[in-house]
């Protein structure tokens, strides 16, 4: 048998050890002497075991460039060659789970070790690892009534989706068989059918417990950022944000989507009868790993039900250094040096999601020594953290941030973080604090740093008060970093040029640069990205910045100065990520607000 054999001039049989080692051999992969010796030891042999799950084990090296680890996908991609069919990588995230379980029962897929992965109109996908097992075809065929497509995948993959999969599938159809009417009481297009029992499912149930179950282990498996639980009209969807991108995963029926709801808010602690106002809630729950991570729970009430949204806090980024928040060395020194001042205010401007919360947690872990009192005002708070005090605001009693950072300031506190500053009275509460000798860190929404200036002075705080207080602003946003496996470098196209001319328009130290372009692997799921990283502009107020600020200067005037004294825009900080191969011109384009050529 040889590379690329055609299916129909195999015969019908299960691969062996020998016969794929005997292949990897003939293929010029591995070396023919340790091959020899390993075939001759029997403890290898393990029944129901796949041959390329036992030479995965063996991390044997290729011998053909560039000499990568024969790991378990990459043995899996050289059968798919050496067998002539097509590999496919099982990505959750692109099955429709109620489709492809209703191929065949879990007991025929589990028999032989096969995997319904996508239904077409003209085709149905079928994933197997053994390529000259064809008998199940042959039965398959005429009860689908279309042709099969078999494809190569990871056997580790197919025997643990088997189980994921159907499991799923199983349990919402379960859920279905209690309760036939869609719930949620506040659907904006109630459909009453009065052939239907009206009977709701108990969110305790144990077919809802096991979805809400795999629904948090699958986010964590897909480093999700968000998990999204949407009601629709017919249908309720479920999306991850990860990497900043939404990524639908499954489709749920409402009755079933209205129960996980109400089980998610009652582990919460949230009113599971009141839906007609949104709800923030908490829970606190574990990895697979074991690894305690944080969930942040908001709901609002849409037009066919509530509409929920966990936020997933991983309790190792109030530890990162800087520099893997992407801080560059200068400034990481620039902004320590800003926090290191006793008194005065910083602030931190992004739109939402930028990062804004982390940096300052960061900020703030490094500030919390035994000798300080380090108090935060937030609404909602984030990520529970011992070394800090923390207070929620509850605007419903009166306990606004204006009331809070009053409060605080009886509490003896040496830094005080503020979640955001919405209005002049919580503005001149944050500069009262400075005033009076305390260090203050807090957030706006602005585009860039300069506009923080004139966003507080269009607030109604007074020029001089901010020339006096503030000891400096930092912008900043988050771009998706390419994934370290399978970026390539590419040359400088006409569209790139243009694109990077525009970037470093401003950058008086630009020169040609090396890009490199997303490609896709199994590690980033074929997107060419993995991870996020920051890009930064930070502005201290100097002696001229102040009394800019003071005289209520232009926007642009204030814009000028800070970059004539060294600031560096979104932009140039992420051309200088684009220039070491971190990212992409087209992700900076996408976040970073267009920067002011300085002559």
């Amino acid at each position: 048998m040889h590379r690329g054999v055609a299916q129909k001039e195999a015969p019908e049989h299960s691969l062996t050890l020998p016969e794929v080692v005997d292949a990897l051999v003939a293929d010029g992969l591995i070396d023919a002497a340790p091959a020899a010796i390993f075939k001759q030891e029997r403890r290898y042999f393990m029944a129901d075991v796949h041959p390329l799950v036992v030479i995965a084990e063996q991390r044997w090296k290729s011998l053909q460039p560039p000499h990568r680890v024969l790991d378990l996908d990459s043995l899996t991609q050289w059968l798919a060659k050496w067998s002539g069919l097509d590999y496919l990588h099982i990505d959750p995230l692109k099955i429709n789970f109620a489709a492809v379980t209703e191929v065949m029962s879990n007991t025929y897929a589990t028999r032989f070790r096969i995997l319904p992965v996508d239904v077409k109109p003209h085709e149905i996908m079928i994933a197997t690892a053994e390529p000259f097992q064809r008998a199940w075809e042959a039965e398959m065929a005429p009860i689908l009534k279309k042709p099969i497509r078999r494809v190569i995948s990871n056997p580790q993959d197919i025997a643990r989706y088997q189980v994921e999969f159907y499991n799923l599938a199983k349990s919402i159809k379960g859920a279905l068989g209690k309760g036939d009417v869609t719930g949620g009481g506040s659907n904006f297009e109630q459909l009453v059918d009065l052939s239907k029992s009206n009977k709701q499912f108990d969110a305790n149930d144990q077919h809802i417990v096991r979805i809400v179950d795999w629904l948090w282990q699958y986010a964590f498996e897909q480093r999700a950022s968000d998990i999204h639980v949407e009601p629709r009209r017919d249908l309720g969807i479920v999306r991850f944000r990860i990497d900043g991108v939404l990524h639908q995963v499954y489709q749920i029926p409402m009755t079933v989507l209205n129960a996980m709801t109400s089980r998610i808010k009652i582990l919460g602690r949230m009113d599971v009868v009141e839906k007609r106002r949104p709800q923030d809630g908490r829970i606190k729950t574990r990895m697979p790993d074991g690894q305690a991570v944080e969930l942040r729970l908001a709901t609002l009430p849409t037009a066919f039900g509530e509409k929920l949204v966990m936020r997933i806090f991983d309790p190792d980024v109030l530890v990162r250094d800087f520099s893997e928040l992407g801080f560059a060395a200068e400034e990481e020194a620039l902004w320590n040096q800003m926090a290191s001042n006793p008194n005065g205010i910083i602030l931190v401007t992004g739109p939402t999601g930028s990062g804004k919360t982390v940096t300052l947690y960061s900020t703030l872990k490094r500030l919390a020594t035994p000798e300080v009192n380090v108090c935060t005002l937030e609404d909602p708070i984030e990520m529970i953290e011992p070394s800090f005090n923390q207070v929620q605001v509850l605007p419903d009693i009166g306990m606004g941030f204006a009331e809070g950072i009053r409060a605080l300031m009886r509490q003896d506190p040496d830094i005080i973080m503020v979640g955001e500053i919405r209005d002049l009275e919580t503005a001149d509460m944050a500069i009262q604090a400075a005033l009076t000798g305390h260090l203050v860190l807090s957030t706006l929404h602005t585009n860039d740093a300069p506009s923080a200036m004139t966003r507080l002075i269009d607030l109604g705080v007074a020029p001089y008060l901010l020339s006096s207080t503030v000891i400096g602003v930092m912008a900043q946003r988050l771009v998706r970093t390419l994934c370290p496996s399978c970026k390539q470098p590419g040359g400088m196209r006409a569209e790139d040029e243009l694109a990077w001319n525009a970037l470093v328009a401003p950058w008086k130290a630009s020169k040609p640069v090396q890009l490199y372009r997303p490609a896709g692997c199994l590690d980033c799921r074929m997107t060419g990205y993995r991870g996020r990283i920051g890009i930064y502009e930070i502005m201290p107020l100097s002696p001229e910045l102040k009394r800019l600020v003071g005289s209520k200067a232009e926007l642009d005037r204030l814009r000028e100065q800070a970059m004539r004294e060294g600031m560096k825009s979104l932009r140039i900080a992420g051309a200088k990520k684009v220039a070491a191969g971190l990212t992409t011109i087209e992700e900076i384009l996408k976040v970073a607000p267009p920067a002011v050529r300085i002559e």
